[in-house]
């Protein structure tokens, strides 16, 4: 389904049009995501001897969030490339140059369309404010350690501060005291 002979197609371009649903990214086996939503727009532009590849992205998939772990949707809007060309065996000369074998002449774009999503996915992705799941984010709250000095951390964070779970008054500004005489160093010293 994902194979485009590319033999017999003429010179000029030609459209395909993908949906990724679930059962492509379970059959992928992908570790990012399993879950998703993605349509997929592919022109092919050939010319005498290559073949260009744009792809325009769009959906939703179902990743974990960096903070609680429960599934959040993310999503993904994303336009690729990829330069094809014949050879006598299949290899990958860049991130947007491949060489396949000129006797089979048709290339498999399923890996390719997964990784373009993988890569469009941020390090960190977490729920918006108030959606983390509120057990862990309680215990996350309770057990995190922050800086006396450094605010940047809590901000970072966007926890939901006014969850009326919370049955503790955490104080965020008192760090460990296990690093107190450490604070007291100067190292512009050295």
């Amino acid at each position: 389904m994902y194979n485009i002979s590319l033999k017999n197609l003429s010179l000029g371009n030609h459209s395909y049009d993908y949906e990724l649903d679930n059962k492509f990214f379970e059959a992928i086996d992908g570790e990012e995501f399993r879950k998703g939503n993605v349509k997929v727009k592919v022109n092919v532009k050939r010319t005498s001897s290559t073949f260009e590849f744009s792809f325009d992205i769009k959906g939703v998939v179902k990743v974990p969030c960096t903070r609680c772990l429960d599934d959040m949707n993310l999503d993904i809007d994303t336009n690729n490339r990829l330069v094809v060309k014949f050879g006598k065996e299949y290899s990958e000369e860049s991130d947007e140059i491949v060489i396949i074998p000129e006797d089979e002449g048709e290339i498999n774009i399923a890996w390719f369309l997964y990784e373009f999503i993988a890569l469009n996915i941020p390090i960190k992705h977490v729920h918006p404010p108030g959606e983390c799941n509120r057990v862990v984010s309680t215990k996350y709250r309770k057990h995190r350690a922050v800086s006396s000095d450094d605010d940047s951390e809590a901000d970072d964070l966007d926890l939901d501060d006014d969850d009326p779970d919370t049955d503790e008054d955490v104080d965020f500004q008192s760090g460990d005291p296990r690093w107190d005489p450490l604070r007291n160093l100067n190292l512009d010293d050295n």
